[in-house]
């Protein structure tokens, strides 16, 4: 007997994939269709042609893949530093700043949007994509993530390294982050996934299609000065998911491991 608890995961997967299932059938079929569901109706791709004729999509996405590739790369570096610090060293000061940290987990990041754009004026970093990242790449988040996965770690793996004669910077490499993994992989997915969608702050900072990422670009496409249809609204719908969706689909076992063993202990 069905339990009602595979019932309600099965209802709420179906709930959930049917705007993406809507999606796909708007996007590969004609205008005409969007709205009639016809079993048999003709698939066509004239309206991802068209959507790459009235915006640069391909460049939307490079800068889209330039950011979240900037944005995590140095989150990787300058998270790992910092955790390591606060959990591994002894100096003054330590848990008064860790505790600054835990705080900005609670300033929403749109409460700085003028403040970082004053900064980023006076630096000339306005319309650039390092502008918009500047802002994410310490992530307090990040520091605490790892913090509390690097303080898991038995301290006599660090002590024995020490007597090897490894600096700090060996026994980082060589123990804390390889034993780390599955986090820094679920933290790159939760990473690459806001930022990837992030809105607000692109558009404040954006000015040119140099620049723009790919949802910035989106929403403009999609404003309703432009007329586009609903059938290549959706095909530019698809081409700013498909990165996502098709890395989820390639690694959906590695992305599910990786959460089921991240913890925070």
């Amino acid at each position: 007997m069905v339990s009602l608890e595979k019932i309600s995961a099965w209802v709420l997967a179906i709930l959930w994939s049917l705007p993406l299932l809507y999606t796909f059938w708007t996007a590969f079929h004609d205008e005409s269709f969007a709205t009639n569901f016809t079993l048999f109706a003709p698939l066509t791709i004239k309206n991802f042609l068209i959507a790459f004729e009235q915006a640069p999509f391909l460049r939307y996405m490079l800068n889209t893949f330039i950011l979240v590739t900037m944005i995590l790369s140095a989150q990787f570096v300058l998270c790992t530093l910092a955790a390591y610090a606060f959990a591994r060293f002894d100096f003054m000061g330590k848990n008064f700043l860790f505790f600054v940290v835990l705080i900005q987990l609670m300033i929403v990041p749109e409460v700085l949007i003028i403040k970082n754009y004053q900064t980023l004026s006076f630096l000339n970093l306005t319309d650039t994509i390092l502008g918009i990242g500047i802002p994410y790449m310490a992530s307090a988040f990040g520091i605490f993530l790892l913090r509390q996965t690097f303080k898991t770690i038995p301290k006599e793996l660090d002590d024995a390294a020490k007597i090897e004669g490894c600096g700090f910077l060996c026994r980082l490499w060589k123990i804390y982050i390889p034993l780390s993994k599955s986090t820094y992989i679920a933290y790159g997915l939760v990473s690459v996934s806001y930022h990837w969608n992030n809105f607000l702050w692109p558009l404040v900072v954006s000015n040119s299609q140099t620049v723009r990422p790919i949802t910035v670009g989106l929403a403009i496409f999609s404003s309703p000065e432009s007329g586009v249809e609903w059938s290549i609204l959706s095909a530019a719908t698809l081409l700013s998911i498909f990165p996502l969706l098709f890395a989820f689909l390639l690694f959906q076992k590695q992305f599910i491991n990786s959460f089921l063993h991240t913890g925070i202990k």
